[in-house]
């Protein structure tokens, strides 16, 4: 079954998510779309430093937002808020120096940012992390999923009051990847069990970023909140060639820009949300399918429940959220 979802995986991507997917899918496009402005909005973006994330930031500074940069290193968080401030001629843009892999950090964040009293308008789950090797965190948790799975968990749980000051027009978006699509979900999210594989961890954890986000479209649907997961596409992106520069040389010059793989996430952004569904996976400015056929991921959401009780238990996130929650669903 492994072999099966990775081939599928391979055929659909090659077909879909590189370059000249995207200029396929983009005949479809409707430029009205991105002709939408969005001064007044309050939008954070996780890894806004480089690549998709900084691609997102600055789309959205070009709208007219207010846009809060969240990069784990001070020095590139600056040089990139220098940089969009001077393209986009919009000064309100804005640095928050946070370390996404460390749940007290994230904490730390959203304090900040309640202390200010700011509705939230977006938040972009965009920060991520492919690491070979199994590193722990200071505070205990495997690397890839402190910062994919249990960092966006935290951030987005803690951001909700403030999302809700923003409703009805408050919106999450996540993204995900396509990798997904080759991963179950599974209760063993910080790999356990059988010999450390990074790229297979990285599945796991985007595959639970897709569930978590219909979890969180059905727990907090009168809130006035939209929840929505994308996938980018294979972009040429620093984080990319980094961690599968084998990848990234086999795709050389078929891998889309960061533009390209942030087109979604901005459609989403700018999107009224009657025409889009809480909870859904996005691609090219379309829902896109969860599951490949035959590879046996859809029964695996059941577990999403379980997951999600485990994510608010070693967050540590006070009871009432989750009792919040509970009462809405």
């Amino acid at each position: 079954m492994k072999a099966w979802r990775a081939s599928a995986f391979a055929v659909y991507g090659y077909l879909n998510f590189t370059k000249s997917g995207f200029k396929e899918h983009s005949k479809k496009f409707k430029e009205e779309d991105m002709q939408v402005r969005l001064d007044g909005k309050n939008c954070i973006v996780t890894g806004a430093n480089s690549g998709i994330g900084f691609a997102t930031a600055e789309g959205l500074a070009a709208r007219g937002a207010s846009v809060y940069m969240v990069c784990r290193s001070k020095e590139r968080g600056e040089t990139a808020l220098s940089q969009i401030q001077s393209k986009t001629g919009n000064q309100k843009v804005y640095l928050e120096v946070c370390d996404l892999s460390s749940v007290g950090e994230i904490k730390s964040l959203a304090t900040k940012f309640i202390s200010k009293d700011l509705p939230v308008h977006l938040l972009v789950n965009n920060a991520g992390i492919l690491e070979h090797k199994r590193i722990t965190t200071p505070e205990g948790f495997e690397l890839n999923f402190a910062v994919n799975v249990l960092g966006t968990y935290t951030l987005t749980e803690l951001m909700l009051p403030l999302l809700e000051e923003a409703a009805p027009d408050a919106r999450v978006i996540t993204v995900s990847s396509g990798g997904m699509y080759t991963a179950p979900l599974t209760t063993d999210l910080q790999f356990s069990e059988g010999k450390f594989d990074g790229i297979a961890q990285y599945g796991r954890n985007k595959r639970v970023q897709v569930a978590l986000t219909e979890k969180w479209a059905e727990m907090y649907k009168h809130k006035g909140i939209g929840f929505y997961s994308m996938h980018p596409g294979w972009a040429e992106t620093p984080g990319v060639a980094k961690s599968l520069p084998g990848f990234s040389q086999k795709f050389s010059g078929n891998l889309r820009t960061s533009e390209e793989g942030a087109d979604t996430v901005i459609w989403l952004a700018l999107q009224p949300k009657e025409k889009l569904v809480s909870g859904g996976f996005y691609f090219d400015r379309a829902e896109a399918p969860k599951q490949l056929p035959f590879t046996a991921t859809k029964g695996s959401h059941v577990l999403m429940d379980s997951i999600y009780d485990t994510l608010h238990s070693i967050s540590g996130i006070p009871a009432q959220n989750q009792t919040v929650g509970a009462a809405q669903s």
